[in-house]
């Protein structure tokens, strides 16, 4: 321990660790998973009333309780927010506006011309975004006609060719080509309610783009689309509309779902129903019976509220409370190690995906985030799994290890040209899709990013690979995206407190001495953004705007994230690293766990953001356990 903590601090220390550990363990599933909320914000409420809308089916006691809900997360100002302490979200705002009204709220209600006065201040429903656009597209309240299409014809091009399905990241491209059908058909259903309160009466649009530019290319290529779309539908674009509809059967997954997430799972249920599915076809009854799964219903002062979530993590959760536990001290032995262990291995997926179009001579493994999405294994999840699995004991080690060595061969097969590696596909980095006018929300790539490949160079180090090419080039790519401050940018977490807590561990267990230059700038900047209360926190708006990088209030899982790192820098005796520790022990809850209203996880960076309800223990727990207890081996 560091001269300066006394005894008594010792002891409260590592009573913090026991608390937190024995709390990990209570929350574990019969099954043997672990599986927290993933918390989004209340667009998933309104876009699930208005599907059921849509497909008739909407009843009064899920539009009553999904209702209360939406109002709840309403703030004072009467907007809504991407995520929690953000500023109000105008698209998000609208698209609460009017599931309100769907439930039967008066347009003059206070909270109702509350939000309507913020939406209109903001450009109106004709500033938001293309996808809320589509919603209400579906039902009169916007012309098809203002809208970008997108051909089905699209489902034709070869993976080669530019603007194919592939070139679109996993979760792109599964909502990409139901919209194209949606887009084609054009539907409206009126609903006995305008959007006027929500109006401005101006055109959308912007700067005009020079044609010689991309972006002006597709703009104009768009016109041509609509006056295309508007001829009788011709015997190509029918197939094209019946292949596109196998492309999406063919993605179902075994719970209903398309890829576990909500985006393509409800384009997919309204693309099949428009071509003719009944609701009772074995497709779109599955797909409508899954989404119950999702659903939190749960009591409150006003009344029962239901919410959906986007997604569901649970292999994710459980690969990181079994490493929480791991570094905790907890043998590979104890039951609910092993139970977990076990129940991961059930988890593998051996069959190719939609990531073979890219490396087709790469044999299957590895593992997804949800608990079905057998067509997307991820690269992140499986490198955190390989770690979790290789300090877990299980009565079958052969099977362990066989299941290990699969996931490092299926990793290393990811790895992007640029030594990089994405998270659901390699070299997915085509930046033409950007220009696209559909794309205006959300990142529609998978390039490489820090905090994957990072975590992939760890799983590397630590099978004892860190020689060989792949973990090499690796630690190059992660050297030269370091940021000109010294930090890393973090993709799927918030953010550059995220990407530098899962860099500098990576690269120390690769073999960079912590002494090297790279590190030693690392640490500087995480001892220059430590907040006065000794913790870390980075708030969300730095994905937009750089005077929140390494800024906000602190929190839990960001102060872990910054421990880990520095730990792995040889940190453990210097005041930076007592004080977080302090801060985790002073703001622990009795029961073991900690308070984490912000979100700290990353769906697309600047636009969707998750609140994951395990991350609040799950890493605190790594970091007193390493602190206490010492590096991994």
């Amino acid at each position: 321990m560091p001269e300066s903590l006394s005894a008594k601090e010792e002891t409260a220390e590592s009573l913090a660790l026991d608390r937190a550990v024995a709390h990990l363990k209570g929350l574990q599933a019969e099954g043997g998973w672990w599986k927290g909320e993933l918390e989004t914000n209340v667009t998933m409420d309104a876009e699930d009333l208005l599907l059921r809308e849509f497909l008739g089916v909407r009843g009064a006691k899920d539009t009553e309780e999904a209702a209360r809900w939406i109002r709840s997360q309403q703030r004072d100002d009467g907007t809504w927010a991407n995520f929690y302490g953000g500023p109000g979200d105008l698209s998000t705002t609208v698209e609460a506006w009017v599931a309100l009204r769907l439930a039967g709220d008066d347009p003059g209600e206070p909270h109702m011309r509350a939000a309507a006065e913020f939406v209109r201040a903001g450009g109106g429903l004709e500033a938001s975004r293309v996808f809320t656009r589509i919603w209400l597209a579906l039902f009169g309240l916007w012309s098809w006609d203002e809208l970008p299409t997108m051909p089905p014809e699209l489902i034709f091009l070869p993976s080669w060719f530019p603007l194919n399905v592939y070139d679109w990241a996993c979760w792109a491209r599964q909502t990409v080509v139901p919209l194209t059908i949606v887009s084609t058909l054009r539907p409206v259903r009126p609903l006995p309610f305008d959007v006027d309160e929500i109006r401005t009466g101006t055109k959308p649009g912007g700067r005009l783009v020079a044609p010689w530019t991309w972006r002006g290319a597709f703009h104009y290529l768009d016109k041509a689309l609509h006056q295309y779309g508007k001829l009788p539908v011709q015997p190509l674009r029918k197939r094209a509309m019946r292949e596109a509809a196998e492309w999406i059967l063919a993605r179902q997954e075994a719970d209903g779902s398309w890829g576990g997430i909500q985006p393509p799972w409800v384009y997919s249920l309204l693309a099949l129903h428009l071509l003719g599915y009944p609701l009772d076809h074995p497709a779109m009854r599955a797909g409508l019976e899954g989404l119950e799964g999702f659903i939190i219903r749960e009591d409150t002062p006003e009344g029962p509220v239901r919410r959906l979530e986007a997604c569901q993590s649970p292999v994710w959760d459980t690969g990181l409370a079994v490493i929480a536990l791991a570094d905790a001290g907890v043998p590979p032995d104890d039951p609910v190690v092993v139970k977990a262990a076990d129940w991961l291995l059930g988890e593998e997926i051996r069959q190719p995906g939609d990531w073979a179009v890219r490396r087709p001579a790469t044999p299957p493994g590895g593992w997804a985030f949800e608990f079905a999405n057998d067509v997307y294994p991820d690269v992140d999840d499986t490198a955190e799994i390989v770690l979790a699995l290789r300090r877990a004991g299980h009565p079958d080690p052969r099977r362990l290890k066989e299941a290990i060595d699969r996931g490092v061969t299926w990793a290393r097969g990811m790895q992007s040209a640029d030594g990089g590696w994405g998270a659901f596909d390699a070299d997915n980095t085509q930046r033409l899709t950007l220009s696209l006018p559909f794309c205006d929300f959300g990142a529609v790539i998978d390039p490489p990013s820090a905090d994957v490949t990072a975590h992939v160079v760890e799983m590397l180090a630590a099978e004892g690979l860190s020689g060989e090419t792949e973990c090499r080039r690796g630690v190059l790519w992660l050297l030269d995206d370091q940021r000109e401050d010294g930090s890393w940018y973090g993709r799927w977490g918030a953010n550059h407190v995220y990407g530098t807590g899962a860099v500098v561990p990576a690269l120390v267990a690769a073999g960079v001495s912590p002494s090297a230059v790279p590190i030693r700038r690392a640490v500087d900047w995480l001892a220059a953004h430590q907040n006065p209360d000794g913790g870390w926190g980075e708030d969300l708006r730095s994905y937009r705007d750089p005077e929140w990088i390494g800024r906000g209030t602190s929190t839990a899982s960001q102060t872990a994230w910054a421990l880990m790192a520095l730990l792995a820098a040889g940190e453990r005796e210097s005041s930076i690293v007592e004080r977080g520790v302090r801060w985790l022990v002073e703001h622990q809850r009795p029961d073991g766990t900690w308070d984490e209203p912000q979100f700290t996880g990353t769906g697309f960076p600047g636009d969707f953001y998750i609140n994951y309800h395990l991350y609040r223990i799950v890493f605190p727990v790594s970091a007193l356990g390493r602190y206490l207890k010492g590096w991994p081996t």
